[in-house]
């Protein structure tokens, strides 16, 4: 027997990049993309800050309404819901990128190539959460320079930003799914703007839903949306709820594991009916 037959065998190691290679790479493509059109990411910010600043006038007096029962000023009130506003609108058009990948033939070579599934659909959740966490601060801002005051702090702010970057996964997975099933720009439009007007206006983001009619608070109990608001506001808050803060943060990172997982499949089916 020979002396290389008795030599222990080595681990073969596996080639090529590890999904966090992966993940860096694709994200790395898309801040690029981003940086050469920076006016994309300012006109982003211009309908927020319009509710913000505009809204946050308009509707100064509502606190004073029996019931609203929030202790601050509206705009302070305001200001998460806006913020979440700035992330679901921002994540529900991310899918956009997969069709016009699809229009290109990159998504084709993408997916005969070694690229690690999961890493394109998480990379699209670093992107759009990088993305959503800059312009948050900017509304926080733009909010602080307006006369809020958020008593939560430094660690309030912080806990904000976590709701901002689960609210982010959910949607972005949701419009990455979508885009590689419908693989369609006007399907993806339709189905955003259907599902994110009606998220929006079933929350407490503008309006205390202590004064909306009961079908209103019962449907928003299981808004997504209404998850996120909750967990932003309560971390902003001088004596938060601690317990629903962390239940719907709980809820928010469970549905967006759910979420990033359809979107990973999904890559199956735009596969099968190409």
């Amino acid at each position: 027997m020979t002396t290389a037959a008795l030599a222990p065998s080595r681990p073969v190691r596996r080639s090529g990049p590890t999904f966090l290679t992966h993940t860096l790479l694709l994200t790395g493509r898309q801040l690029r993309a981003a940086w050469r059109m920076p006016a994309f990411l300012v006109m982003n910010l211009v309908q927020p800050v319009i509710w913000l600043l505009l809204f946050g006038q308009l509707f100064k007096s509502v606190i004073d309404i029996p019931g609203f029962g929030v202790g601050q000023s509206y705009l302070e009130y305001l200001t998460p819901g806006v913020v979440m506003m700035l992330a679901l609108f921002g994540s529900a058009w991310s899918g956009t990128v997969y069709i016009q990948d699809m229009d290109r033939g990159v998504m084709d070579r993408f997916l005969t190539s070694p690229t690690n599934r999961a890493a394109m659909i998480v990379s699209t959740l670093v992107y759009q959460s990088i993305l959503a966490v800059g312009q948050s601060l900017v509304v926080l801002g733009i909010a602080f320079w307006a006369g809020a005051r958020f008593e939560g702090g430094l660690g309030g702010i912080l806990l904000l930003l976590v709701g901002v970057v689960l609210l982010t996964a959910v949607f972005c997975s949701l419009s990455n799914a979508i885009a590689l099933l419908t693989r369609e720009q006007t399907a993806l439009i339709g189905i955003s703007q259907l599902l994110t007007l009606p998220l929006m206006f079933l929350s407490s983001a503008i309006m205390n839903t202590k004064l909306s009619p009961e079908w209103v608070q019962n449907v928003s109990a299981y808004n997504p949306f209404e998850w996120a608001v909750i967990v932003g506001r309560e971390a902003l808050s001088a004596s938060p709820d601690w317990p629903s803060l962390w239940l719907h943060a709980a809820l928010l990172a469970a549905l967006a594991l759910v979420m990033a997982t359809w979107a990973t499949s999904a890559f199956r089916t735009y596969q099968r009916t190409t």
